[in-house]
């Protein structure tokens, strides 16, 4: 699995990305994370092998997700589904 890092000044939430390399909503959460200076580490799925698509479907639904994208997990307990800024916003204490 080919998980990306992006580095930011906030790095007190873990934050993952599960994104699909060609989704506009997903691309507008790894801006929206960028401008706010969030650190945080992505997957695209849809670049994934059918093996790591399987081990990334699990481990978002054993979270409560749904399996939609994007799907944005901070600190491994709080799965928001979708580009939501109010969410991420009261998640990551911005």
């Amino acid at each position: 699995m080919n998980i990306s890092k992006v580095t930011g000044k906030y790095n007190n939430h873990k934050v993952f990305l599960y994104t699909l390399s060609t989704c506009v909503w997903c691309k507008m959460t790894k801006q929206y994370l960028k401008d706010n200076s969030v650190e945080f580490e992505y997957v695209d799925v849809d670049l994934c092998t059918e093996e790591d698509k399987e081990k990334i479907r699990r481990t978002i639904q054993d979270k409560g997700g749904s399996l939609s994208y994007p799907t944005t997990i901070v600190d491994d307990k709080k799965v928001i589904t979708g580009f939501r800024k109010d969410l991420l916003k009261e998640a990551l204490e911005l």
